[in-house]
């Protein structure tokens, strides 16, 4: 699972232009199509503003804005305040209202499609993909090997429950001959 930083908005405690950012891992694309979901829980302000706005972002960071990341998950404090987020540097989305980690590697802009409530204590909160951007490095083009993209550009990934790694190389997958998707 990829680590990933959605939008995390408190009206009352961010300036309305960028949106705090909260951490999240359990992430992914849905479907074939531009669809992209995560999971979260109600009562977190995550899947509130999701839901109240119809919109969220993702960001996915480069390894060396791992620090800085999970120190922005902290806690707000007692004044529901969150200093450590400062240590992120975003500008304000393009498409939809929300903000975007400086430097990640990928950008979406996702509208709210649906949501799916009770999987246990959890939702999964389904959005179409309206706007992508990526670093240059890290674009699969025609004339450029996918293990230069992943060298140039390496991934962060999450090791459950609490590690965490770099991707800077791969081979390729054996499929077996006429396998498409």
């Amino acid at each position: 699972v990829d680590v990933r930083v959605l939008t995390d908005e408190d009206a009352d405690a961010i300036d309305a232009a960028i949106r705090s950012l909260r951490p999240e891992t359990p992430g992914t694309s849905i479907t074939w199509e531009n669809y992209f979901g995560f999971v979260c829980c109600e009562r977190h302000a995550t899947y509130r503003n999701a839901v109240r706005t119809g919109v969220f972002t993702v960001s996915y960071p480069t390894p060396d804005q791992v620090v800085a990341i999970s120190l922005s998950s902290a806690p707000r404090s007692e004044q529901d305040t969150k200093p450590s987020l400062a240590m992120l540097p975003a500008v304000p989305a393009a498409t939809v209202d929300g903000a975007l980690l400086t430097g990640a590697r990928i950008h979406l802009e996702c509208m709210v499609e649906r949501t799916v409530d009770d999987l246990g204590e959890n939702s999964l909160v389904i959005g179409r993909v309206v706007a992508a951007t990526a670093l240059a490095a890290a674009v699969r083009i025609l004339d450029r090997e996918d293990e230069q993209v992943i060298a140039d550009a390496p991934l962060l990934a999450f090791l459950a429950p609490d590690r965490f790694t770099t991707v800077d190389g791969g081979t390729s997958f054996p499929f077996h001959a006429g396998w498409s998707r």
